[in-house]
């Protein structure tokens, strides 16, 4: 592959990232509107607008820090609202809105394998257009891995640990709802220490592995 400029690197990603972040929201309040709770979609965050969802640091700021120093890519956007009392049963609800955004992330990567495909089928006759959605479709399998497996750590606030939460009887979901003020901190903490690169790692390259294999890259 043909190697990349800094304004092409941020071309390539822009638009994966906005997708994965953007859609990951978009599908936590589309089930908790199907679940009873109209928040997201009374609140205008129904929408694949990504101005409606973008948190100025983790949408643009962090990834784009990222791309440019070629780091682990990750990134987050402002959280749907979901009004808890709304769901109809609130616990086990809250469980599939939080499990919505990795599926969401999936499914995308799949989407992305298939534009990946689409660009070596086009081969050296269409260039032009090939080798962008090569890259773009690469691109889009990396954010929305790491997003899809880092969302499923089971660590409040994190929607692994909401998943889990709605899985654990009460009193052990009450105890692991008050990990929660201390996630960020327990994240930064995994991330400083390598720790975070080595629980994603593996999951993250076999998935990577299969995503690829399914673009035709061997």
């Amino acid at each position: 592959m043909q190697e990349l400029n800094t304004v092409q690197v941020i071309a390539i990603w822009a638009l994966p990232v906005l997708f994965a972040i953007t859609v990951h929201e978009v599908a936590h309040g589309w089930v908790a509107k199907k679940l009873g709770d109209p928040t997201a979609m009374m609140m205008g965050r129904l929408t694949l607008n990504p101005l409606k969802h973008i948190d100025p640091i983790g949408t643009v700021v962090v990834p784009l820090a990222l791309v440019l120093m070629g780091g682990f890519i990750f990134g987050w956007a402002k959280p749907v609202p979901v009004t808890w009392d709304n769901l109809r049963n609130p616990k086990r609800d809250m469980a599939l809105v939080a499990l919505a955004g990795p599926m969401a992330n999936l499914v995308m990567a799949f989407g992305w394998a298939l534009i990946m495909k689409v660009g070596f089928v086009l081969g050296d006759d269409f260039n032009w257009l090939a080798w962008p959605l090569i890259y773009m479709g690469g691109a889009g399998i990396a954010i929305n891995g790491v997003l899809m497996l880092l969302n499923l750590l089971p660590v409040p606030p994190l929607d692994g640990g909401r998943v889990l939460a709605g899985l654990l009887p009460g009193p052990w979901a009450w105890k692991l709802s008050r990990i929660e003020p201390y996630g960020l901190m327990i994240m930064v903490g995994l991330m400083v220490t390598g720790m975070l690169g080595k629980i994603l790692g593996p999951p993250l390259h076999y998935f990577e592995s299969f995503m690829f294999s399914l673009a035709g890259v061997s």
